[in-house]
């Protein structure tokens, strides 16, 4: 049945992340954090230092940043975003979510560290009315681009990377 929406709960569990296929329409509930193109390449070093700032295991992280008018995701494809999802994903990111497509080495490293990539919609006053609590938990000098964990009921997304495949 295409047209059903899957709901996914944060943090995702193996088992849920094996039945997510390119194309499935889902809902995310429960916490996930934000990052961009200032504080990601921040998380990845302190990741390489064997630091943990969060809990990575089983998370999502949304491209984004956060302010009074909404979340709305940034192009997931520039550099600074890009290079950064091996680590992530390495670290125990199973899902990033974003838009526009990835380049053939970031769809190989989703892969090999069994985590996915979703798009959302750039619609903020959408997007804002499914947070149901922000904070800011690392680096909060970023203003609106620092890591937010956000709690969210219903993010509405299309999984476009999965099993080594795309949209």
């Amino acid at each position: 049945m295409k047209n059903h929406i899957k709901k996914v709960e944060i943090p995702l569990k193996i088992e849920e992340l094996i039945n997510l296929q390119i194309g499935d329409k889902i809902e995310i509930y429960g916490a996930i954090y934000t990052g961009r193109d200032a504080a990601l390449p921040k998380l990845v070093e302190q990741i390489k230092k064997n630091v943990n700032i969060i809990p990575l295991k089983g998370s999502a992280i949304m491209h984004t940043a956060v302010s009074d008018a909404g979340i709305s995701p940034t192009t997931s494809n520039k550099v600074e975003i890009a290079s950064c999802i091996p680590v992530l994903s390495q670290a125990g990111v199973k899902m990033h979510i974003g838009k526009g497509s990835l380049d053939t080495e970031t769809i190989e490293a989703l892969l090999k560290y069994n985590s996915i990539f979703v798009v959302t919609p750039p619609a903020a006053a959408l997007l804002k009315s499914k947070v149901v609590s922000k904070k800011v938990i690392a680096f909060p000098e970023e203003g609106i681009e620092a890591i937010y964990q956000l709690n969210v009921e219903g993010i509405p997304g299309v999984v476009a990377v999965a099993n080594g495949k795309t949209l």
